[in-house]
Formats: structure tokens, sequence, C-alpha cells
């Protein structure tokens, strides 16, 4: 038997039965998740595919069809009019009115709806010593009681301990070598103006670069937003400077303006772990989130990983602000006009998705006076981001050099 999957409109697979199995407990899979399979009158959800559970639910009735509501008048299919509580038939332009709504609509808490998300993911039970330095969660390998911390360098030995967290879904393997790791990061740290001489010998001592996998959380979502505001049109006069001449002079009429607009967002990326500044994961971007494969524990062998310290439901938070600059982009699409304001705006979020995945990253990390310095590598694309230390030294002959240089002109120019 092939099973093809059907997830927020894309097909996936077919996998065989047994795939699904395997994707169904590893999570990549969920049991809502529409399926087909060669035979099957409809699309029905994963868990109730027969063979698949021990205890499969039978398939899926063959469904009618949508209702349709045929005109009165010619028999064609009525449609509804937008902007009134009317339908009208296409074909002879007959209306009807839309039944009186009748119940109350309720409101869905939105925190036990992201709950039951995160209840039906997949958990696993991981090793980790938290660093007393800099406060990261390293997991680590069977039996691995001592090494360095991944994200500032500082040695630890003491026994780890077991955390209950969900088990990531999928993961970018690792693609750049730990030697091309360390030659982008040389070219990097070559790249730096005024840079301390130790931060180049640091670059030639290729023990300091590790391979670690940070976690993160994509999510998916519609979203609904109704705004108010103003639009704003340009017009220009003509005005005189008071001596005979006359100038053009921009001028901005407002109105006021009000609408809905819908945004539909597909994987926001949000890292899951505070350790390491979000401005320079940020900028690791971007990653071939396409190239994710299904979790597997192979993956991580040989490199360390970090358990997320922001959950699901604060990662969430994260998302909707990278999605406030669409929707107000989106909202001054529709306002119009030259120039637009928004006064107000009230955002709902529907139909979420997550997804929790593993990122390569190339890391390295060294105390320059007292200070803990880290730089990161994508280990998908090479992109290099990360915090840098100033030579003061450097800074001030420079200075003094500018400085010099600007007196001798000035000297020479006034001789």
């Amino acid at each position: 038997m092939q099973i093809t999957i059907n997830r927020a409109g894309d097909n996936h697979g077919p996998y065989s039965l047994e795939q699904a199995r395997e994707l169904l407990a590893n999570g990549t899979l969920q049991e809502t998740d529409r399926a087909h399979y060669e035979g099957a009158a409809d699309w029905l959800p994963l868990k109730d595919v027969p063979g698949l559970n021990e205890n499969a639910a039978p398939a899926a009735e063959e469904k009618s069809g949508p209702s349709t509501f045929p005109c009165t008048g010619c028999g064609g299919d009525l449609l509804f009019k937008p902007g009134a509580a009317k339908m009208e038939c296409p074909y002879c332009g007959a209306e009807v009115d839309c039944p009186a709504p009748t119940g109350e609509v309720l409101e869905h808490d939105f925190e036990n709806q992201l709950a039951t998300l995160e209840s039906g993911a997949t958990t696993t039970v991981v090793a980790e010593v938290n660093c007393e330095a800099c406060g990261a969660h390293n997991q680590l390998e069977a039996n691995q009681t001592s090494g360095e911390c991944a994200f500032c360098g500082t040695a630890f030995v003491q026994q780890p301990q077991t955390a209950n967290v969900l088990r990531p879904q999928a993961v970018l393997p690792f693609a750049v070598t730990r030697e091309e790791g360390l030659g982008h990061f040389r070219e990097w740290i070559n790249g730096l103006w005024f840079a301390p001489n130790k931060l180049k010998q640091f670059a030639r001592d290729i023990n300091k670069l590790k391979g670690l996998y940070i976690p993160h959380w994509t999510y998916d979502s519609d979203t609904i937003t109704d705004y108010m505001g103003q639009r704003g049109e340009a017009y220009y006069v003509t005005v005189s400077d008071g001596e005979g001449k006359t100038r053009q002079e921009r001028r901005v009429n407002w109105y006021p303006a009000a609408g809905r607009v819908w945004v539909s967002f597909d994987d926001i990326l949000v890292p899951a772990s505070d350790t390491l500044p979000r401005k320079y994961v940020d900028e690791l971007e971007p990653w071939d989130l396409p190239n994710l494969t299904p979790y597997a524990d192979e993956y991580l062998s040989g490199f360390q990983s970090e358990s997320y310290t922001t959950d699901l439901r604060g990662g969430f938070n994260l998302a909707k602000d990278k999605m406030v600059p669409e929707i107000e982009s989106k909202i001054r699409w529709d306002i119009g006009g030259d120039e637009q304001r928004i006064h107000s705006k009230t955002t709902v979020y529907q139909n979420i998705t997550f997804k929790y995945i593993l990122l390569p990253v190339w890391i390295s990390a060294y105390r320059f006076k007292d200070r803990s310095f880290q730089f990161l590598v994508n280990a998908r694309t090479g992109e290099v981001q990360g915090e840098r230390p100033w030579s003061w030294v450097k800074i001030t002959l420079a200075a003094l050099l500018v400085i010099s240089i600007i007196g001798i002109i000035v000297y020479f120019a006034n001789k």
C-alpha cells in the first residue's frame, strides 16, 4: 500500500505502510494529516488508514460533495453577494436574503489551541549540562560527563541531568566541513578592521571550532487583521518666498481609512534559545528549509546540541513580531494613496502549525579580557556572523594618524 499525505495543500510521499508508521512515530507525520491510498474513495485522516494502527478505524465514506443553493427562477446556483446579506444568481440576477444568523460566536482560547499542538508532539529524554558561565543547556552524548561548553568554551565536569523535551521533527545536516567553516571564519576575521592581533592567532587554532545544532521553531499561520488609519493624497501649491520668486510646496490631504487584510505565513523561523544573540542567529538566514530531513539520532553523532529554552508559546509570540512588517506592508497597500498612517490594528491568528527543527552551525568562543566572544558559521551556506573585540590601541593610533594628516594639510594650506 502506498500512502500520499496532504498538508497545507501540498502533497508528500507516497510512503509505504511501514514508512508511514515510522514517520508517525517520530513526529514527522500527525494522525490528523489528510491521507490517500490507492483504492480509497476520498482523503481521510491518517489515523483512519487501514493497517496503520492495530485498531484502525474504517475508511471514511465517500462524501456527497458541497451543498448547493439552486435558483428558483432559472435553476442556477445562488452565490453569496459580498457586502450584502443576500445571495445572487449570476445568470438571471435573482436575489434572496441569507438566513438570519442564530446562536453565539464563541472565541477559542489561543493558549489551549497551542497547548493541544504541543501535547500531540513526540517527546524524548536527553542528558544535559547547564553551563554556569553562560547558562547554555548543552546536550551530551551517551556516558559523557565532562567537556567544554560549545557556546563560551568553559570547561565542565559534572553529572548531567535528564530532561523530557520535545523530540525534533527534522534536521538540516551539516554540509560545510570543519576545514571549510574555519576557512570562512578566517576570511571574516581578516576582513575586520581594528581587530586585536590575538584574534587572528585564535583563528589558526582549528580545535576551537565546534559543530553545534541550534534548536528552532517554525510557524505557519493565517492572519486576519482589522485596521484603522488614514490615506494621504499629495498635491502641490505655488507659494511665494516674499522676494518675487515662487516655488512648489508639497502638501497632503488626509482621509480616514479602515479595512481588513489577510496574510498567510509559512515557516516563520524563530531561534528556540536565548543563549546566542538573536540578531546574529537571525543574520545566518536564509536556510534551505525545503531540504529538511526527518530527525534521526545519527545526524547528531559527533556534534553537540542545545535544548530549547524558549517554549512553543514563547516562540510564537516572537513569530508574531516577525509577522508585523509584512502585515503592515499589506495594510499600507490596502490603504493606498501617496502616504499612509496606521492608527490601530487587531490581528487574529488561525490554522497555526509548527515544527521543531535543528539547524547546524560551526561555533567558536573564546575569552578576551574577561569577556566571551562568539562567532557563528552557517554550516549549510558558510555565512559568518558574530561579535568582535576592538583594539583600542589600533583605533587610537589610527585617530592620531588622521589628526596628523589633517594638521599637515592645514599647515601647508596656510603657508
